[in-house]
């Protein structure tokens, strides 16, 4: 499967029927069909040929996600660009991929007008929704282009590439297959629940989960409503208008849904499906969750180069057979998918038996093809036969994964392995804590020490020693904080997770700060 026959699959199954729904604008089945036939006939007259890279930057919008199907008619690769990445960050990612092309938002003009001098490989640029001084308007680009069927040859099963986060340095592309995406549509298929004809509401962005999410819906002839900005109002508006059947957001949204004053008085029953994922949620939250949302909420795992279904938790799998919840398993990312292998491993590379933790590694036809021009990286990231996450877990006798931390934030403290995620799990089953952070900070004594860094909810009051008790008495003193610094919001991603990298620069710099000071009294 092709991107394109995704959409293609749709039509099948009613031509006429809503593909794409933004405000109160509705395009069908064939009139998506019909753009992308006429964007691959616009990209093949300027000169972009199969196995081209062509960029789209956005923020959500229906016509910027119709051009994605363009693209693929035209046997071109896709190279979502974040609108949230400064210019320099999405020059390197236009330059470093070899983009010949770019459709544009004009609410990026500007980046891209600071951008386009330095890219001497980008041919073509369109605007999407105006001309402006350098580019025509996409009107304007496909003036007397036909919209007749249009079938061109792909060179190779490379459908997109997409950028890592460039968290631990500059972004690597990720080379993703159309039996990559074919492998996570089916899994998605499999693990969830899709009865009839399934209405996804897109909020988060569709340059990254939120978008491949949409291909299974459009395999099954569903509509996808895109919200332009991540408005939860709007979200919960929409959610009963359209009859919303699945959904996604991350951890941090969450949190901020359920405590939105819409959201008791919103009709959600249509709801099957409300994933989430990409950063661990708070097992107290999910909780909650399964209360003020339903019994819909449903855990994937996934990364960039793997993408989204590594392990699943359906919403029936958030319950025991008494239909009481399991508590126990809240705090898991689900099982591993059924068309994915996952283990253990440790850093000799031998894999390790259930219940021991170590690196999680995964094998099968969701993995990536590698990084675009970084075969170092590539070789790095498939060392011993097995794509390696990055990711420290352990996988228990019921086949459930649990994600202790990711490899870089595990904290060494006198001896002891402290994994993060478990001391945020403690923290967050405070009721006066919204979200919190934990990382390790150089320490004479301990070699490292465990330091928090948490986000009150609005107008609760907490002092930092109380949390530090709260979090002794449920998982011990070797484990909690030896300092708990109190800030009124979390530096996040571009994508909501939350920065531990900010953080950790920021409580060096004050502990450098605080040091002289010390010194000289």
């Amino acid at each position: 499967m092709r991107l394109i026959d995704y959409l293609d699959k749709g039509a099948m199954l009613g031509e006429d029927s809503p593909c794409l729904t933004m405000g109160t604008a509705d395009l069908s089945y064939s009139e998506v069909q019909r753009i992308s036939h006429r964007v691959a006939r616009g990209l093949q007259r300027s000169g972009i040929h199969p196995g081209d890279k062509v960029a789209v930057l956005s923020s959500n919008d229906a016509t910027a996600f119709a051009c994605v199907f363009g693209i693929s008619r035209a046997a071109a690769v896709w190279c979502p660009v974040n609108p949230r990445n400064e210019a320099a960050e999405n020059r390197f990612v236009l330059d470093a991929f070899d983009c010949a092309a770019l459709i544009f938002h004009s609410a990026y003009a500007t980046m891209v007008e600071q951008m386009r001098a330095g890219l001497p490989k980008l041919r073509v640029l369109v605007c999407i929704d105006r001309p402006c001084a350098f580019a025509p308007s996409l009107a304007q680009w496909l003036e007397g282009v036909s919209d007749a069927d249009i079938d061109i040859p792909v060179v190779d099963d490379l459908a997109m590439i997409a950028g890592t986060g460039g968290t631990t340095g500059q972004p690597k592309g990720v080379m993703l297959s159309g039996r990559n995406l074919e492998t996570m549509s089916a899994l998605t298929l499999m693990g969830y629940p899709f009865e009839g004809r399934p209405s996804y509401l897109a909020l988060a962005p569709l340059t990254h989960a939120a978008g491949v999410l949409c291909l299974p819906v459009m395999a099954l002839g569903g509509r996808v409503v895109i919200s332009p900005k991540p408005d939860l109002g709007e979200f919960l508006a929409l959610i009963e208008h359209h009859r919303i059947t699945h959904t996604f957001l991350p951890p941090t949204l969450i949190y901020m849904l359920l405590e939105h004053p819409q959201l008791a008085q919103t009709r959600r029953d249509s709801l099957q499906c409300f994933w989430y994922g990409a950063a661990p949620i708070s097992a107290a939250r999910l909780e909650d969750a399964l209360t003020k949302i339903g019994p819909v909420m449903a855990q994937l795992f996934g990364q960039t180069e793997a993408p989204m279904m590594i392990s699943m938790m359906a919403p029936r799998e958030h319950f025991n057979a008494d239909g009481s919840v399991a508590r126990d398993r809240l705090s898991s990312a689900g099982r591993p998918g059924p068309l994915v292998q996952v283990a253990t491993m440790n850093s000799d590379g031998a894999l390790l038996p259930r219940g021991e933790t170590g690196e999680i590694v995964i094998r099968g036809s969701l993995v990536m093809m590698g990084y675009y021009k970084d075969a170092a990286a590539t070789a790095e990231a498939g060392r011993f036969g097995w794509h390696h996450t990055g990711d420290i877990g352990r996988i228990d006798d019921d086949g459930f994964l649990y994600i202790v931390d990711r490899a870089k934030d595990m904290i060494i403290t006198g001896g002891f392995n402290v994994y993060s995620v478990e001391v945020e799990q403690a923290l967050m089953q405070h009721p006066g804590v919204q979200d919190s952070a934990v990382i390790g900070l150089p320490d004479d004594k301990w070699g490292e020490k465990v330091v928090a860094v948490v986000q009150l909810h609005a107008g609760r009051s907490v002092r930092p020693d109380e949390l530090v008790a709260f979090v002794k008495a449920r998982i011990g003193s070797v484990k909690a904080p030896k300092l708990v610094d109190i800030w009124p919001e979390l530096p996040r991603s571009k994508i909501g997770k939350v920065l531990k990298k900010d953080i950790r620069a920021e409580m060096l710099k004050r502990a450098a700060e605080v040091a002289p000071a010390e010194g000289s009294s």
